[in-house]
């Protein structure tokens, strides 16, 4: 085998956190694409099609997650999984834990009811109804640590201030936690579309992080098939963990399973 072969085989790996002959959960990459999409032609590697060459039949996927986000993504290998799986996701049967870094010391917990009206994507959503009403939005959450450090990213402020959170969404609007951070002027960090670019530039430059520091942690559900209950847990990449580690945040981590 010669090295682009290599390379290439080794660029296409992708982590499966569970097996069975009915379902198969990945831990996604930040920045890689669902599946196919009119937004980024240029892009040739897709979740979907990763996760069907690694596990050898078509995958069906059941939910979504924002390209710049990573963690626990599931798919079916039937339609008629999928089609129970997406029924469980509707009817809030699934239970969604996602770990995040924030501008500012966010209170140790609390929620947010704030309803949010439709975005649409210029190409994707081209033939949606822009005139739905907003949609009911509810996420909870609780402070996992925090930390101030002695760098004025603002001109306001001679240090600046994190919080780690734990992140619930009890709904599944697009874009829910992100915009419900923003709105609480907690910015998820590195987060392009509704966060800050002075703290995203911050993170670039002294530890190094380029991407949204959004991370699916946990889904928890009952298996469509035989009933029993799974939690589906994903780790984090380097960059998460260069963070974790500067910030001296392993311990809140190590302790941050539900």
């Amino acid at each position: 085998m010669d090295i682009e072969s290599i390379e290439k085989d080794t660029t296409d790996q992708i982590e499966i956190i569970y097996e069975d002959e009915f379902l198969v959960a990945i831990n996604k990459e930040a920045g890689l694409l669902v599946h196919r999409s009119w937004l980024d032609k240029g892009e040739t590697r897709f979740a979907m099609q990763l996760t069907r060459d690694a596990v050898g039949c078509h995958v069906f996927p059941v939910h979504r997650l924002d390209r710049p986000t990573s963690g626990v993504l599931l798919f079916a290998k039937s339609s008629a999984v999928a089609r129970s799986l997406t029924e469980a996701f509707t009817e809030h049967k699934v239970t969604k834990q996602y770990l995040a870094v924030v501008r500012g010391y966010m209170p140790k917990n609390g929620t947010i009811n704030y309803a949010l009206s439709f975005k649409p994507d210029a190409i994707a959503d081209k033939f949606a109804n822009l005139d739905k009403p907003a949609q009911e939005a509810v996420t909870h959450w609780q402070r996992l640590a925090q930390i101030e450090l002695p760098f004025a990213v603002s001109s306001k402020h001679d240090t600046s201030r994190y919080s780690f959170m734990r992140l619930m969404p009890e709904t599944g609007r697009k874009h829910q936690l992100r915009r419900h951070m923003k709105h609480l002027f907690h910015p998820i960090v590195g987060d392009t579309s509704h966060g800050d670019g002075r703290h995203n530039r911050f993170f670039r430059n002294h530890y190094d992080c380029t991407r949204m520091l959004l991370h699916a942690q946990t889904l928890a559900l009952d298996h469509p098939v035989t009933g029993e209950p799974l939690l589906l847990t994903a780790g984090f990449d380097e960059q998460w963990m260069r963070i974790m580690e500067a910030f001296d945040w392993v311990k809140s981590v190590e302790g941050s399973s539900p």
